[in-house]
């Protein structure tokens, strides 16, 4: 019976998030009475956020709804009211949302990077490019398939950039926009023969399921993917509990949990810890 009632609440709590704002649950954690709602995209796909939140509400007796959302997307929630707290990694953004006062409690939290993956063959040439714009460049030269997510998340931030930096503005048949989530723009460009820009913890856990690519290009210290987690503004309903998960996240038990989540399946950390992306953070 009282699987029975935990099943019904967590689909009540689902269903009813869809009318609340334009913030549906992808996934609820949790079967505690407060329920807390947020944003994030690969750390949610990828599995880390249950990790997390599991451990969370097991002490608060809290419940998790997390909204799938890119970092756009995700800011866009929160300055709304629609979710409580989020994980992003667009710092500019982040900045401009905490100087305008709609957010607050900006952590940094962990870092991955991007790597910048294609086919084996490498029709651009970008194997032993002097850096990320110099890749770009190249792949622009030669018109080779690029898919860009454009979907004003943090990597499609990031890969806009980093056009900015090689002067160039990409148009063409060659860079197809796929407005879906890493994972699966990921796949479809294994299954095209394209190029695109991966965070690594997402090339971690799907590298196996893409067998037509590999990592051409790594190591710019543009590439570097800071985390982190911002909370709604002081009087929101949720606004303590937003702070009290973020300042786990930032305890040394949550960041054991971000450095360790996929050594065990992956025999590697999917993600590093605040203390190692400290120097990246600017």
């Amino acid at each position: 019976m009282k699987r029975l009632f935990l099943s019904v609440l967590m689909v009540l709590l689902i269903l009813g998030s869809a009318f609340a704002g334009d913030a549906p649950c992808k996934q609820t954690y949790g079967d505690g009475g407060t329920v807390y709602k947020l944003a994030t995209g690969s750390p949610g796909e990828l599995g880390l956020l249950k990790a997390l939140a599991d451990t969370f509400n097991a002490k608060h007796g809290t419940t998790m709804c997390w909204v799938k959302a890119g970092s756009g997307k995700s800011l866009s929630l929160l300055k709304s009211g629609d979710v409580d707290a989020c994980m992003v990694h667009a710092p500019a953004a982040e900045k401009q949302a905490v100087a305008d006062g709609w957010a607050v409690d900006r952590t940094l939290i962990g870092s991955n990077e991007f790597y910048i993956v294609g086919p084996a063959s490498d029709p651009a040439g970008i194997f032993g490019a002097r850096d990320a714009a110099d890749a770009y460049g190249r792949i622009a030269k030669a018109e080779a398939l690029f898919l860009s997510r454009g979907d004003n998340s943090g990597t499609h931030k990031k890969e806009l950039a980093i056009w900015k930096k090689a002067g160039i503005r990409p148009e063409g048949k060659w860079y197809v926009t796929t407005k879906d989530f890493m994972m699966a723009t990921l796949k479809r460009a294994n299954a095209e023969g394209g190029y695109f820009m991966t965070d690594s913890s997402t090339w971690i856990m799907g590298k196996k399921d893409v067998p037509g690519l590999k990592v051409l290009f790594r190591g710019d210290p543009m590439l570097i993917n800071t985390y982190h987690a911002l909370a709604s503004s002081p009087g929101a309903p949720n606004h303590e509990l937003a702070v009290a998960f973020i300042k786990f996240l930032a305890s040394p038990e949550g960041q054991g949990l971000i450095a360790d989540y996929g050594r065990k399946i992956y025999g590697e950390g999917m993600y590093n810890d605040a203390a190692y992306a400290r120097q990246y953070d600017h």
